[in-house]
């Protein structure tokens, strides 16, 4: 698609609203990050809300709406810190958010992933056939916004936002509605348990990860629950002598979910093999363009000497807030923050593409975020441990305060994830840019300003959230209910894995099983491709390692995304009239989709502020006036007719189109 007539594509309206969006869905995927271990990928409500906005000042274009998309989605990605910054809560060595090093370090952390995702943009999206899901329908979004007729999309996202909104205030706000169910089953001495969420946000996401992502987790989960809880309750002896529910989640928290991070590490090792050739491809493209006077404005990146100084930017902000922590608790301190710089660079380009390769695959909400910070964790212990041999480390992070080691490892581990979830939602951003004929210099500018806003509202976020839930095993007051804190899964689990790693008692063990599992699934994968098959091993490892409410949920939500797809496709293939219709009736489904997370998202945000005001974590609870079954069944229902009225609303705009 061309623009010779040049219409308005990176303008200040832009830049503020992009901004505003930045603020909410940056708020929205960190508290869901927190609750439930994953986020949502912003591009498509944000780009419905800029076409919706744009329309009312007038004047709006594709592009400047594409823009707007990239500079919010670039800003609720780099939410992703959620999964370290807590570990320095838990540890111990911080009692809030301090507000300049979590925003700078965050900020660092994006401006690598953009400079990135520059080589990675032509190895991974120009030169590729990766089908980026995501980044694909954010441009069939923005195309249908141009030809204004995207009103039943708009209304389809505020009714899915409304109807989250709601169901989430009766469960998590007022306690009236459960928002999981459970039920235990012994047999002997083993244990097995079936969980469900009642989250209207995983059913969302579902949606949209797609069957081979919620069947693949789905299977991780029956792996874990069905086989390894069972094998290790029939085996271990409960000493603490906890009831048979928690004693299973016990042996899931500490043995199994070590197995499923194994193999999440194996399988983002394999995507790294599989990327070494495209990366190398892309880095001599991007070369050669930047001293060709023919490139077109579509394929004109930022200029080579502002990378260097974006570069420059990040090695400062990353070495003044590492040597910063250090500072005031050791001395001699520039060994260890010039390796830790270097670690961040090199190691975060490689697990940039390996992110975005496999966002490119299933999609930015699948991508191994999860396995690539494990890796890191790992890795950026031992080079620490490395360090010390060589006498190069302040001795008061060993040998008096390992605790200290932990938490610099954390904060190296902060930089790095924002690196590779900044590139990873960033190249499905610029696929869209190529689809819609945007300039990538100017949305890399705009991705630039999104990550800006986005460090600027994290810590204030994490700040409130902290303060009204707690974080398991964290609680910032006494006397708060414990049963209410967020999870904060990953956080848990790298404060564990990189304590362990300095104090020698991590069980290496079940992540070597988990290693092995993961080679294992890359096989069966790699046999199943032959007959045109996907069983995506990072997916099934996910499904291991996340709990089992998310798990089994998601893959509610995939089959029925596959479902309804299936019959919209099937109608279209009848019937050639509706060809149109059957694709906008799937857009449909997108909206409601992506309704559900924001509504939820966004509920819990307001929730969290409510509770931080008031000092409650549940001022506004009336679980007492129903008994618990009640307010399981009720819940469960009710959920029920929610995802009867999900199908039908789609399937019903099919009959009516």
């Amino acid at each position: 698609m061309t623009h010779s007539l040049s219409p308005r594509e990176l303008t200040l309206r832009g830049l503020i609203l992009g901004a505003l969006i930045t603020v909410v869905f940056t708020a929205s995927n960190v508290y869901l990050g927190l609750r439930i271990g994953l986020t949502f990928a912003s591009s498509i409500p944000a780009a419905v809300i800029s076409m919706a906005v744009l329309r009312a000042l007038g004047n709006g274009t594709i592009l400047e709406n594409n823009m707007v998309q990239s500079q919010a989605s670039a800003a609720g990605t780099l939410s992703c810190v959620f999964a370290t910054f807590p570990g320095l809560i838990m540890t111990g060595l911080w009692s809030n958010f301090p507000f300049w090093q979590t925003a700078g370090i965050s900020l660092a952390g994006g401006i690598a992933g953009v400079l990135f995702t520059i080589p990675l943009r032509r190895a991974l999206v120009t030169e590729s056939a990766l089908p980026y899901p995501e980044g694909v329908a954010a441009a069939e979004i923005l195309r249908a916004g141009a030809d204004k007729e995207n009103s039943k999309s708009l209304t389809a996202l505020i009714s899915g936002s409304v109807v989250a909104a709601l169901f989430t205030f009766a469960s998590n706000g007022l306690r009236l509605l459960a928002d999981s169910v459970s039920v235990t089953v012994s047999a002997g001495a083993a244990v097995f348990q079936a969980t469900g969420g009642l989250s209207l946000a995983l059913i969302g996401a579902g949606y949209l990860v797609g069957l081979a992502g919620g069947l693949a987790m789905l299977l991780g989960c029956i792996l874990a629950w069905g086989f390894g809880v069972p094998w290790l309750t029939a085996h271990v002896p409960n000493t603490d002598h906890l009831t048979v529910s928690a004693f299973a989640q016990s042996m899931w928290l500490h043995k199994v979910r070590f197995i499923g991070a194994g193999a999440i590490a194996m399988a983002s090792v394999w995507t790294l093999i599989e990327l070494m050739g495209p990366v190398a491809r892309g880095l001599r493209t991007m070369l050669r363009a930047s001293r060709d006077p023919l490139t077109t404005e579509s394929d004109r990146d930022l200029s080579p000497r502002a990378l260097i100084a974006l570069l420059v930017v990040t090695v400062l902000l990353l070495g003044v807030f590492f040597a910063a922590f250090l500072w005031p608790v050791a001395h001699g301190i520039w060994p260890a923050v010039t390796a830790a710089v270097l670690f961040c660079i090199v190691f975060g380009f490689i697990m940039a593409a390996a992110c975005g390769y496999m966002a490119g695959i299933v999609g930015s909400s699948s991508s191994p975020i999860s396995g690539i910070v494990i890796i890191a964790a790992v890795l950026s212990a031992l080079m620490i441990l490395g360090l010390e041999a060589l006498g190069l480390m302040p001795a008061e992070m060993m040998v008096n305060n390992q605790t200290l080691a932990t938490g610099f490892t954390i904060l190296l581990l902060s930089a790095i994830t924002a690196i590779a979830a900044i590139s990873n939602d960033n190249l499905q951003d610029l696929k869209t840019g190529q689809l819609v004929g945007a300039s990538p210099w100017k949305q890399q500018v705009a991705l630039i300003a999104g990550c800006v806003v986005g460090a600027a509202v994290i810590p204030p976020v994490l700040n409130i959230l902290y303060q009204a839930y707690g974080f398991a095993g964290a609680m910032p007051r006494p006397g708060m209910d414990p049963s209410h804190a967020l999870s904060a899964p990953q956080p848990a689990l790298i404060s564990l894995i990189a304590k362990g790693i300095f104090t020698g008692s991590l069980d290496w063990s079940m992540l070597s099983l988990g290693i092995g599992l993961g080679a294992a699934l890359i096989v069966v994968d790699l046999l199943l491709r032959r007959r045109k098959l996907s069983l995506p091993p990072l997916g099934v490892a996910v499904g291991i390692y996340l709990p089992p409410s998310v798990s089994v949920t998601l893959a509610v939500g995939a089959i029925m995304g596959w479902v309804l797809k299936r019959h919209l496709n099937t109608k279209k293939a009848t019937i050639p009239t509706t060809t149109a219709a059957s694709e906008h009736d799937a857009s449909i489904g997108t909206m409601l989709a992506s309704g559900f997370i924001v509504g939820e998202s966004l509920t819990g945000v307001a929730l969290a502020i409510l509770s931080g005001a008031l000092g409650k974590d549940d001022a506004l609870s009336l679980a007492s006036w129903l008994p618990a079954p009640v307010t399981s069944l009720l819940g469960f229902i009710i959920f029920c007719l929610i995802c009867v009225w999900f199908c039908r609303s789609v399937l019903k705009t099919d009959q009516t189109t």
